[in-house]
């Protein structure tokens, strides 16, 4: 009974550890392939690709939904762009998830590949050496990037430093931030009305 105990409370852990593991795995990847993105930028004269939260958020979006893509069907997805779509699923679902203004964002641009075991030197190798990718990593107007992955798919979403590429809030996120601002500020003036007047 005692053993039973202990295999129920270290089972949850195992699945914890493992999920964990595949994360820190996959997080690892990404870093290399970020890096090795900028030394490629950099080589060509470049300025290096910021990270940009949004874009992150939309390229793990845009992996998790087409993980279980067969290899051979990555050229559906080109081109991508964020205005777009580019055969992504529910695109404009994920855009909005990761709150980003598809009125005002044109100039995003979704790059995914596909490489077994998501092998980084290969990664890179698609993302440098082919010309549908490399001519969007050779263009300067690009400043800001994203990585997700999922199985043998990394993502990679390209931002701009114009106002149509910074992938800024969406309209309806910064109404309502402004609602709750309106709120705090009604139930600050309620607070100093009872505290003064009673």
């Amino acid at each position: 009974m005692e053993s039973l105990k202990l295999s129920l409370f270290l089972l949850p852990l195992l699945f914890a550890f493992i999920a964990f593991s595949n994360s820190v795995l996959s997080d690892d990847k990404e870093e290399s392939v970020f890096k090795g993105i900028n030394s490629y930028r950099q080589s060509k004269k470049l300025a290096p690709l910021v990270e940009v939260s949004k874009a992150e958020c939309l390229a793990g979006k845009v992996a998790e939904e087409i993980e279980k893509t067969p290899c051979e069907n990555v050229n559906q997805f080109y081109p991508s762009t964020v205005s777009g779509g580019g055969n992504i699923p529910n695109l404009r679902k994920h855009i909005e998830k990761c709150d980003i203004n598809i009125t005002t964002t044109t100039d995003g641009v979704i790059l995914p590949v596909c490489v077994p075991k998501l092998e980084p030197t290969i990664v890179l190798s698609n993302y440098t050496h082919s010309d549908r990718c490399a001519q969007f990593l050779n263009n300067s107007k690009y400043s800001g990037a994203g990585l997700g992955s999922e199985d043998d798919w990394m993502v990679l979403v390209l931002t701009t430093n114009t106002a149509t590429g910074t992938f800024s809030a969406s309209s309806a996120t910064s109404s309502t931030s402004l609602l709750h601002v309106y709120i705090l500020f009604l139930f600050a003036l309620l607070l100093l009305h009872t505290n003064f007047f009673h």
